[in-house]
């Protein structure tokens, strides 16, 4: 039989090889609202081998001991047996609340991970006396099994050693004094969380939080480590003079605790993704975004629950909750927006490239542009644009003044002063000239990655490469952590993979390389090296990188080491100017795009000039400006006075699409003034990397004249046009047309 304070425990006979007929796998105490039930429970795994290897005779025998009419057992080892003894056990459980006087105790019984384990929980007020009951569920289950025992003196056996047992503690949950936001999701908790933190501290509210970092106040961490559990939302409320809590709350401390408060005033849910399945009896996404709605249960009617609108699982959260629904979405035409609204809640989305909180009764409320808030990287991360509209949305719920909130939303920034770990960005000057960026990110599962790498790829510079120090922690499905190594394989020029020990979570460090290694095998990346630590990932990264291109790093367990090597190499944080300066380069366009299209709008030479002049004199050592400078003195006729210039924007690092340009235009300037053999040589340099320029060829032949090449000039001018052209005629005369250009001028080889 089981004693008082076991985890588990098994009824066995004394043949070792004879398997129980009935074990407990697991007694578990969750202190508060979790899974099973808006209060504190008891859960009980039982394992019962005895009752599915029952015959159907004896199963139907057992249910009318028990008064169960009209029972079906189903046959032997079947889904439909395990059904059976679910409801036997809902019986039974009733019938062991009758007799120790708990009256019609609340029960739920759910499958476990075979036919032949049962998932029981039911409420608890007294600890002890809870956790004895649910190991006597063992006993319970072996005593009905023997026939010659009644139903009665089974159960009232049990019943008297639960109520021999002492009462114990009550549940430690803690009943919040203060306003109360709790945060879930797969990817993006802890950023809404330090958002909304920070929205608050905005507004001058003493403010507290907890997250898988720590425990913070007002800033300050506490107490370091993960603190997304019950441990974390205690140290939250427990800060003197606190007027408002902030708790992330992960999937792993409501399976194994249960939440550390008993309501809360707004909750958040993300998103759900594939992540730590196959842990804790979580095996499906509906199965997960069932344990992350469990905060959006226990949140007061007079609350908000803020959804994702565009994540179905999420969204459908709505029906279970008892407070007010808030919408949030990227579509401005998703239904889930008016469907909040029409429930009597509100919506929030992006209108016109503003965040907008939409309501039943009147316009739309304006409160910020995309580009303005930092956090977005100019509108480049989807992922933090929706973790904006979610934070924004619980402030507001919060009562968190609208004035703050949109302050908030300008001034919390993607940097280790604010967000640390997630998406910071640095400048690293290279030893071999130029500039890279260096992306360092919690990202930790496929969604994440995925983030990871999209916003990479929207700040490297055209035609610049992204290079990834690609790893995860042990914990994660093997399909999981394949899937991750084809992400990567897909979406970076270069990876290298890293081990963050700490993070290994019984997994040896071979394995997970090789499970990353099969999937980037899959895409052809093959022959991938690997370095013992995160930092040693950037340090084999950063020799290969030009200018331009992009760092992207998983970091988990050395964010502080890969911090100070950057900053010691010379490496500084993006501010929001220098990252929207980067996102539009990486369109191919310049943050005065607009003031470089008005100077060509007018045909007052002296006026383009001018203006032209003032903007590189407002922005000292900008190689674009400087370009569009040489060209308007180019347009004029000034040759000489361009040259230099678009000399001074190929030394000050211009790029694509305008350096190749500015390479011909440069060309044709040297030209004009007799310096033909100089423009012939870049000429060539451009056709090296583009081989099929028609202004660079046409440039070309100009040259070639002017230096005595007549005939070599119209040679390359009817093999460039052999190999460009689709026409069927010149196909028919390829041969001849190719011989005339021999004649012409023999081809080099």
């Amino acid at each position: 039989m089981p004693h008082a304070g076991t985890e588990s425990s098994t009824l066995t006979t004394n043949d070792p090889d004879t398997v129980a007929p009935v074990r407990v796998e697991e007694v578990r105490v969750l202190d508060g609202p979790n899974l099973y039930f808006a209060r504190p429970a008891i859960k009980v795994i039982l394992h019962l081998p005895g009752y599915l290897d029952l015959k159907r005779t004896e199963a139907e025998t057992l249910a009318r001991r028990l008064g169960m009419r009209s029972a079906r057992p189903g046959r032997r080892g079947t889904a439909l047996r395990q059904r059976f003894v679910m409801r036997l056990i809902r019986n039974v459980t009733r019938r062991v609340g009758t007799e120790i006087g708990a009256g019609r105790l609340g029960v739920r019984v759910r499958a476990g991970q075979t036919v032949e384990d049962v998932v029981l929980a039911f409420p608890w007020v007294h600890r002890t006396r809870g956790r004895v009951a649910g190991e006597q569920f063992g006993a319970v289950m072996a005593g009905l099994l023997d026939s010659s025992r009644r139903v009665d003196d089974v159960i009232e056996e049990v019943a008297s050693v639960i109520m021999a047992a002492p009462d114990g503690p009550g549940p430690s949950v803690i009943t919040p004094t203060v306003p109360v936001a709790s945060v879930t999701g797969t990817n993006g908790k802890t950023t809404t969380t330090r958002l909304m933190a920070h929205m608050c501290m905005t507004a001058g509210l003493t403010t507290a939080w907890s997250s898988t970092d720590g425990v913070v106040v007002m800033g300050e961490t506490k107490e370091e480590g993960d603190f997304s559990g019950p441990a974390g939302a205690r140290g939250v409320l427990e800060t003197p003079g606190l007027d408002i809590g902030i708790l992330e709350t992960a999937r792993g401390g409501m399976l194994l605790k249960g939440m550390g408060v008993t309501a809360n005033d707004v909750s958040v849910v993300t998103n759900v993704s594939a992540d730590h399945l196959g842990l804790q009896g979580i095996d499906t996404l509906d199965q997960l975004a069932e344990v992350k709605a469990i905060v959006t249960t226990v949140t007061k009617p007079q609350g908000w629950v803020v959804l994702n609108g565009d994540d179905p699982r999420v969204w459908a959260m709505r029906f279970g909750i008892k407070a007010k629904p808030w919408a949030f979405s990227l579509d401005p035409a998703s239904p889930a927006l008016w469907e909040s609204i029409n429930a009597g809640g509100r919506g929030i989305t992006v209108l016109d490239g503003e965040i907008v909180v939409l309501s039943q009764n009147g316009d739309p409320d304006r409160l910020v542009k995309i580009v303005d808030v930092p956090m977005t990287l100019s509108g480049l991360s989807q992922n933090n644009i929706a973790n904006a509209l979610a934070g924004a949305a619980a402030a507001l719920g919060l009562g968190v003044p609208r004035a703050a909130v949109v302050e908030g939303l300008r001034t919390f920034a993607p940097d280790p002063q604010h967000n640390w770990g997630r998406l910071n960005t640095y400048s690293l000057p290279l030893a071999q000239g130029g500039k890279a960026t260096v992306i360092v990110d919690m990202a930790h599962n496929e969604a994440g990655l995925e983030a990871l790498l999209d916003v990479a790829r929207g700040l490297a510079a055209p035609g610049g490469a992204v290079r990834l120090g690609l790893g995860c922690a042990g914990d994660r499905a093997d399909e999981a952590i394949t899937a991750m190594g084809e992400i990567a394989g897909h979406g970076a020029e270069e990876v290298v993979l890293k081990i963050a020990r700490h993070y290994l979570r019984g997994r040896q460090p071979d394995e997970l390389l090789g499970l990353f290694r099969d999937g980037l095998a899959k895409v052809g990346v093959l022959d991938v090296p690997e370095y013992d630590t995160e930092l040693g990932a950037v340090e084999a990264l950063v020799p290969h990188a030009l200018d331009g291109d992009v760092i992207a790093l998983m970091c988990h367990a050395e964010r502080t080491e890969v911090d100070r090597w950057i900053r010691d190499h010379g490496g500084k944080v993006d501010d929001a100017r220098a990252i929207r300066r980067k996102v539009v380069a990486a369109r191919g366009e310049h943050e005065l795009e607009a003031e470089i299209a008005a100077l060509w709008e007018t045909d007052d030479e002296p006026a383009r000039i001018a203006a032209a002049q003032r903007l590189v004199d407002a922005h000292p050592g900008d190689p674009r400006l400087v370009f569009e400078l040489a060209g308007a003195k180019d347009a004029t006729g000034d040759e000489q006075g361009a040259i230099g210039l678009y000399e001074e924007a190929l030394a000050g690092g211009l790029r694509e699409p305008h350096r190749h340009r500015a390479q011909l235009q440069l060309a044709s300037s040297l030209r004009v003034v007799g310096r033909a053999a100089e423009a012939l040589a870049l000429v060539n340099d451009v056709l090296e990397a583009r081989s099929h320029n028609t202004a660079a060829l046409m440039l070309r032949a100009l040259v070639q004249a002017d230096l005595g090449q007549e005939r070599q000039a119209v040679a390359d001018l009817i093999r460039a046009t052999l190999e460009a052209t689709t026409d069927v005629d010149t196909q028919s005369y390829r041969r001849a047309l190719r011989a005339y250009a021999d004649e012409l001028a023999p081809a080099s080889d």
